[in-house]
């Protein structure tokens, strides 16, 4: 053990720091270090070995075309959207350097149950965040309607029952933050005790 106890090693120190980071700005990470965040998400827990983790890459140019992707999708759902928030959906993918799109398999009918497959794939998404962390950059786990929205879902190849899991916006802090205030463990942490017979 670290002589500073668990918290004072490196990896734990990380961690203890990661936050969700919405202003980013280039550089992204590099293909070296996008195959390292990809290769974290792939050593998600995985129960029966279904590997239900999809990955779809939004970049470069595509960040255009899948604004405007957001923006059809907003107007199909609600033709009376606000024309502010149709802007917010098409500037957005141009304002983060990189776009996971991160999704789930889904084998339905199968003995693991579909809501494990689609947790499975959500740890994925949690370990790809910790490793854009540990790697220096910025990373924020955006849901919301669009993620929800079938056309969009279908436009990225996650057909029905797959589904998204969220969409990770990567690239550089725009700033440096202080850490982040850390929650109170004691109102999240509770010991169990067997009932008295």
């Amino acid at each position: 053990m670290n002589a500073d106890g668990p918290e004072g090693s490196s990896p734990v120190k990380a961690l203890l720091t990661r936050r969700s980071v919405g202003a980013l700005v280039e550089p992204a990470p590099s293909e070296r270090e996008l195959d390292l965040i990809l290769d974290v998400g792939l050593r998600a827990p995985d129960h029966g070995r279904l590997r239900p983790w999809r990955f779809v890459l939004i970049r470069g140019e595509a960040r255009k075309a899948f604004g405007e992707l957001l923006v059809d999708a907003a107007k199909a759902r609600d033709r009376r959207v606000p024309a502010a928030l149709l802007e917010r959906y098409r500037i957005w993918p141009l304002q983060c350097p990189l776009l996971i799109a991160v999704g789930a398999a889904i084998r339905p009918a199968h003995p693991v149950p579909e809501g494990e497959q689609f947790m499975s794939a959500a740890a994925a998404a949690m370990n790809m965040l910790n490793a854009i962390h540990v790697l220096g950059y910025g990373g924020m786990w955006v849901t919301g309607a669009n993620t929800y929205d079938p056309r969009v879902n279908t436009a990225l190849g996650f057909n029905a029952p797959s589904r998204l899991v969220g969409l990770l916006a990567v690239g550089t802090p725009r700033a440096a933050a202080p850490p982040p205030e850390r929650p109170n463990r004691a109102a999240h942490v509770a010991e169990w005790s067997p009932p008295a017979r």
